[in-house]
């Protein structure tokens, strides 16, 4: 008799189920969002994958509690951020998820130092101890020597990894990434992206991503792919990886 258990499946670190979202243009009533339902696994490297206007940047900021759904239900390690007032909800962002946008959003008044340090304000009193992680975390990012620099005198790609090493932070376990590469050219785009694959695997971090990259989307261990609000399976299979990884599709029927 076979006693050997069955491994278990990663359990999911985010669950998104029945979420709907519409903008106004006006008098027009806009679906961004069309119910979809959604895991995230822990530990995972996931690509949401879609043309402009797909709503894969809507879904990102959903997920990362930036914007509410009009309906549907979004639970992240557990906690129902709809369930929590304003305050609580701005600590929750701060402790549990970290953002990279598209347009790094560095504050321009701030040296690269002092915007990897502004998020831990929230949680880390400790002066000190808020510059020593920022200081760690530009070195893990290969920006050592780089500290005192303002956002103006970065390269592009610069830019970006000071936005991953703040996105860090507050050591948080879901990171969300909306169009990372989008404006860096292929060769820094790439390098970025073999920084936060390997950032993921130290940390042991959630990455979600959204993006039509082809790079981006080689990488990932879970493809996503959304149209028109909704997942759908994609028309032609992912392309090979670059690199070894269990690239998982995640194949839903049109809802």
């Amino acid at each position: 008799m076979d006693t050997s258990a069955t491994p278990a499946a990663p359990r999911p670190l985010a669950r998104l189920r029945g979420l709907r979202k519409n903008y106004h243009l006006g008098e027009v009533q806009v679906p961004a969002l069309r119910g979809i339902d959604l895991d995230i696994t822990a530990g995972g490297f996931t690509v949401i994958a879609g043309p402009s206007g797909s709503g894969k940047s809507t879904l990102l900021h959903v997920l990362g509690c930036i914007d509410r759904p009009d309906a549907g239900q979004v639970e992240i390690d557990g906690i129902t951020p709809r369930e929590l007032n304003d305050d609580q909800l701005s600590a929750f962002r701060a402790r549990r998820i970290g953002f990279v946008f598209q347009n790094f959003n560095l504050l321009p008044v701030l040296n690269a130092l002092e915007n990897v340090e502004y998020p831990m304000r929230l949680l880390e009193r400790d002066g000190t101890r808020r510059r020593q992680r920022a200081r760690e975390l530009l070195a893990a990012v290969g920006l050592q020597g780089m500290e005192t620099r303002r956002p103006n005198q970065l390269s592009g790609g610069q830019r970006q990894r000071v936005a991953i090493a703040r996105a860090l932070a507050n050591a948080p376990g879901l990171v969300l990434a909306d169009e990372p590469t989008a404006n860096l050219d292929r060769q820094t785009g790439a390098d970025i992206i073999a920084l936060m694959r390997r950032i993921q695997r130290e940390t042991g971090a959630s990455f979600v991503f959204s993006s039509h990259d082809p790079a981006l989307i080689q990488a990932a261990d879970v493809l996503v792919r959304i149209a028109d609000g909704q997942i759908v399976p994609p028309l032609t299979p992912p392309a090979a990886p670059s690199v070894p990884t269990a690239q998982e599709e995640i194949r839903h029927e049109s809802v």
